[in-house]
């Protein structure tokens, strides 16, 4: 019979006291192998914490060996596992990533019927399908030998030529030689850690920040320290006492529309924040996946700085397909040889048959009329948080806010995504949460 103490003031997150104190009776052996776990919303209602807590901590038993998931019957307790018999344990990285893979592996694996409310994607009926399959037509009855080979390390050439135009919209100068083409902004996250970190290396990150990001860096085994989010940007105070005790080689931060406070920084802090690199010699590198969702344009770090100390990086797969994982570096030209030769070594080159897709979108002028589109209805889609003040979990999907913290603290904050208040449910669910007491929540946009 299990017996269990859950505390909602204990500086211990509610999900990892379930964990300890199921797994900690298994292994004392009061829970005998086979015993029946109360159901997710039993346990919920007798604990007085959310659903998504208690799937949180089973999931995680079931990830450990400590619980079995039986189809249609519930959860059952395991035999504790011969730890003699365990594989060598997972660097510690992987073991402090658990909560976060499990949050993106829920993400990717939710069906049609699950609400993504803390999803990071935009609705699929709000993306351009239309304009990607007529772009895919005409690219199909292009005879030549990019359906065949493997493109430029550099990536394809006339969308690195477009980009550098699309650059200097933002008021950031850059020729093509200074464009590397990613799968996707993870990948470029990934060649700019490859290329500045090392194991032991230290790095500046925002508090609360991009939650896969934290997570790639723990497995690089580079030490986080955290820079608290405000309003009009980091924290410059915190971050310059940072950087002058600590020496950090990098500085990871997302100037406009962070994740997941939804902010942009001030060109006041902005200024600040290069001062502070050039003070204590540390790269900046700013993750600008949002771009294109910013109705009016702000100045980045990169326009301010015209890529001497930045680097800069964004993706389209948040506004035009996250199947087409194209995104892409701008950066002084010899660090952009460097992550070229890291590319190849890791993966080749990227695929030019989805880079070409990508360039014929951009430039027919279908991609600018989709904007304007998906702007309004971003816009109309934010006017309905004010049903609520206050989000928990029921039934629909959230992000803990504790993912977006470098070192997985407690958190306040759940990211809600506000395209998903058009869905029905959604709007009766956030009607009913509006007189919650007690709950503390924080959308981003």
């Amino acid at each position: 019979m299990l017996s269990l103490t859950v505390s909602q003031n204990s500086a211990v997150s509610l999900a990892d006291q379930i964990v300890a104190g199921i797994k900690g009776q298994i292994d004392d052996r009061l829970l005998r192998p086979g015993t029946k776990l109360p159901s997710i919303r039993s346990f919920a209602e007798r604990h007085k914490v959310s659903r998504f807590t208690v799937v949180e901590a089973y999931d995680r038993l079931v990830a450990m060996g400590y619980v079995q998931s039986r189809r249609g019957a519930g959860f059952y307790t395991s035999a504790a596992p011969d730890q003699a018999a365990v594989l060598p344990s997972a660097p510690e990285g992987h073991q402090h990533n658990e909560q976060l893979v499990w949050l993106i592996r829920r993400l990717l694996q939710a069906d049609e019927n699950t609400i993504l409310a803390g999803g990071p994607w935009l609705p699929n009926s709000w993306l351009d399908e239309t304009g990607i399959r007529q772009s895919l037509n005409v690219l199909a009855r292009k005879n030549g030998a990019y359906l065949l080979e493997y493109g430029s390390p550099f990536g394809y050439l006339p969308l690195r030529e477009h980009l550098t135009l699309l650059l200097s919209q933002l008021g950031i100068t850059a020729s093509a030689g200074q464009i590397l083409l990613t799968q996707g902004a993870s990948q470029g996250l990934e060649l700019i850690t490859r290329y500045l970190l090392r194991p032991g290396d230290t790095a500046l990150v925002d508090d609360p920040g991009y939650y896969n990001m934290f997570g790639n860096l723990r497995l690089h085994g580079v030490r986080m320290l955290a820079v608290p989010r405000n309003a009009d940007g980091p924290d410059v105070d915190m971050l310059d006492k940072l950087a002058a005790a600590h020496g950090p080689k990098v500085y990871f931060t997302q100037s406009v529309m962070q994740n997941p406070t939804g902010g942009d920084i001030s060109p006041h802090i902005a200024f600040r924040v290069l001062q502070a690199a050039e003070r204590h010699n540390f790269t900046v590198v700013e993750d600008d996946i949002f771009c294109d969702l910013q109705t009016q344009v702000t100045p980045r770090l990169a326009t301010l700085d015209q890529l001497r100390r930045v680097v800069y990086l964004r993706s389209f797969s948040k506004t035009l397909s996250g199947s087409l994982r194209v995104g892409f570096i701008a950066c002084a030209q010899g660090i952009a040889n460097e992550l070229a030769d890291i590319k190849m070594l890791t993966s080749i080159t990227t695929s030019q048959f989805t880079e070409r897709l990508v360039y014929l979108i951009l430039v027919d002028g279908h991609y600018r009329k989709y904007l304007s589109r998906l702007h309004e209805r971003l816009a109309g889609a934010r006017a309905t948080l004010d049903l609520a003040e206050a989000a928990q979990r029921e039934g629909i999907m959230l992000a803990p806010g504790a993912v977006f913290r470098p070192h997985l603290e407690r958190s306040p904050w759940m990211r809600f995504n506000v395209t998903t208040c058009e869905d029905p449910r959604v709007q009766r669910w956030l009607a009913r949460q509006a007189g919650v007491d007690g709950a503390s929540a924080g959308f981003d946009r």
